[in-house]
């Protein structure tokens, strides 16, 4: 008979790997359906293009629109993964107060920058409720949301980085060092 405290430690290792968050899984499908909505309208264009020399020019308009949301959500995505490209040249190599110090100015500097994008996107969605997209005649302020999301997004990851008091742990791969 296997002991129960033994039995876990011969799961394959994953199966033990912890599961993401539900809206981070959501962002994921969301972003493998738009970039397969993407490939679907631009392959579909140049096949009509090469082979009957006409094209369906929603596609474009789809293609545009999709591939500005999928930027916005991956953006969010790789900030709370702690994936975005970082210079660390300085913090590295820094430890105690001075570094912690450092850390708290720029997630001063990033919120400021995320402040003044939320605050231009709001104007841009508010605008672009009154004008609408030339083929298929959706607002634009559907574009500008995207950058409104991506402004809220950031500074939510920026809010949980400040509660932890760093930024997130890397991934595998991120301690490579190229000199």
């Amino acid at each position: 008979m296997s002991n129960p405290s033994t039995s876990a430690m011969a799961l394959p290792p994953r199966l033990l790997v912890q599961r993401k968050p539900l809206v981070q899984r959501l962002a994921e499908h969301f972003m493998v359906l738009a970039l397969a909505g993407m490939v679907v309208a631009v392959f579909v264009n140049v096949v009509l293009r090469y082979l009957f020399s006409t094209s369906i020019v929603s596609y474009e308009e789809i293609s545009r629109l999709l591939f500005v949301w999928l930027v916005a959500v991956g953006s969010i995505v790789a900030a709370f993964e702690g994936k975005h490209l970082g210079f660390d040249m300085l913090t590295s190599r820094l430890q105690g107060r001075a570094r912690s110090l450092l850390f708290w100015c720029s997630q001063a500097l990033v919120a400021g920058g995320m402040l003044l994008l939320l605050k231009g996107s709001w104007e841009q969605v508010v605008a672009g409720m009154a004008s609408y997209s030339t083929v298929l005649g959706y607002p634009l302020a559907l574009g500008a949301a995207a950058t409104l999301v991506l402004a809220v997004g950031l500074l939510a990851g920026l809010v949980v980085d400040l509660r932890r008091g760093e930024p997130p742990a890397q991934g595998g791969d991120a301690d490579v060092t190229v000199e």
